[in-house]
């Protein structure tokens, strides 16, 4: 068997956001589960990272697999990757992701936004009951999302091609795949809609308080300056992470993307940078995590010398 040269490419960029994916969501999931342990209480924040952490874990397993076995397995992956476990394991970590994110900025939001409304306050005083539900709720809509898939099985029908496991009237299926495809859309829309909210007012709230620091005094000190411009940074790059991975996601979810072509294997590259990239931005922002982080790689390079 030959492999073309973007699928080789394509096998060498998936195994580099792999192994970084698994290495800082590892480490996110590992750090936040030994502090809940040792207080032994409900932190917020930690549970959060430790939850978005398995997530994107599981999502990147899942993106890592199907590579593989589509370059490698092409025949096997397309009597497989229609399956109904596979559609349901594929569709609950790409679902509760989205979710767990959406959790993680409406925290970020309420947390650092310095906005006075009424509203905003009773939600930002009932901080820890509103995370809990959200990450109840978003379980629960990640476990629904996937098994709407299951039930319509989503085949895939292009050019008259119908899976050779699949016995359905191809004209009932082609309108049960769009009914049910609107509707998870609509669904995966609500944590785009909320997570787009929360970040643009976390980002104006981070843009007038530098902007007010800036006018009451000129002589402000370089670190604040540079804390919130890092800030901005961060929720702009969080911002261009999760809407990549979303268009990505609605991409591939049309099934209309020639199997094994160029843009095949783009989407699945724009997918897997998502739960890699983004939990390196959070460890990187994060002054504890990020000294932890060197520190456990020094170690690394140090005992690699030792030996």
């Amino acid at each position: 068997m030959t492999f073309p040269f973007p699928a080789i490419y394509h096998m060498v960029i998936m195994t580099a956001e792999f192994l970084i994916g698994a290495t800082v969501n590892g480490f996110l999931i590992i750090v936040n589960c030994y502090n809940l342990f040792k207080i032994r209480r409900f932190l917020i924040l930690q549970t959060l990272l430790m939850c978005t952490g398995l997530s994107r874990l599981g999502l990147q397993i899942m993106l890592m697999t199907q590579s593989f076995f589509s370059v490698f397995f092409p025949y096997s992956y397309e009597e497989n990757i229609y399956s109904s476990q596979i559609m349901f394991i594929w569709m609950f970590f790409s679902s509760i992701g989205l979710w767990f994110a959406t959790c993680l900025s409406v925290f970020y939001c309420l947390k650092i936004s310095g906005f006075t409304q009424p509203w905003f306050l009773w939600l930002k005083f009932r901080i820890s009951k509103l995370i809990f539900w959200l990450l109840l709720g978003s379980l629960l809509a990640s476990l629904s999302t996937a098994t709407v898939c299951i039930e319509v099985g989503f085949p895939l029908i292009e050019d008259g091609y119908v899976p050779r496991n699949t016995i359905l009237n191809i004209s009932n299926v082609k309108i049960m795949r769009k009914n049910a495809l609107l509707l998870v859309n609509l669904t995966l829309l609500l944590p785009l809609t909320v997570f787009v909210m929360c970040t643009s007012m976390l980002f104006i709230s981070l843009y007038k308080h530098m902007y007010r620091m800036q006018s009451e005094s000129h002589k402000l000190s370089n670190a604040r300056t540079e804390a919130h411009i890092n800030a901005l940074k961060t929720v702009t790059t969080f911002f261009c992470f999760f809407v990549s991975y979303f268009a990505a996601f609605m991409a591939n979810m049309t099934f209309r993307i020639p199997y094994r072509s160029h843009q095949f294997f783009v989407v699945k590259e724009i997918m897997a940078a998502y739960p890699a990239g983004h939990s390196v931005i959070i460890i990187m922002s994060n002054s504890k995590f990020k000294d932890l982080f060197r520190r456990m790689i020094c170690l690394e390079k140090e005992e690699g010398e030792g030996d």
